[in-house]
């Protein structure tokens, strides 16, 4: 397998509230809810970088489509990371998160390693991780 990811899709509850945190709350650019037409279509995609993706998806719809069990949702299972190119571009996007209704789980710190991050969940309980690390260098954009 060709180690690449090109879409990264998070179960939800309630398709128009994520559709919301993360297109008015975060601003990423999106089309809107596509598939309608379809039982179990329903989803949005969000443009990430270099063709990169991120749907939502109903959780229902999701575990239809999977053929697997429902089982409670846990946010200890993984978490997005979101690298940015400095301490204060961690600090202004965790407070975007925090106005887009995100719940801080772990305000904006200094790391044991020597970067910054802190962590939130959107309306689902999806856990975001946003950080700093100094050894990291971003390509102009």
């Amino acid at each position: 397998m060709k180690p690449s990811i090109s879409v990264l899709t998070l179960g939800v509850d309630d398709l128009e509230r994520a559709l919301a945190f993360y297109r008015d709350g975060l601003g990423l650019p999106t089309e809107g809810i596509i598939g309608t037409e379809f039982e179990h279509g329903a989803v949005a995609f969000f443009d990430l970088q270099a063709g990169v993706k991120l749907a939502v998806w109903k959780r229902d719809d999701l575990v239809h489509d999977a053929n697997i069990e429902h089982t409670a949702p846990s946010s200890a299972e993984f978490t997005i990371g979101h690298n940015v190119t400095s301490k204060e571009e961690v600090d202004q996007v965790m407070e975007q998160a925090r106005q887009a209704g995100a719940t801080i789980t772990s305000p904006a710190h200094d790391t044991f390693w020597g970067g910054y991050s802190g962590y939130f969940q959107d309306p689902d309980g999806h856990l975001w991780e946003i950080v700093w690390n100094p050894a990291w260098e971003f390509p102009e954009e």
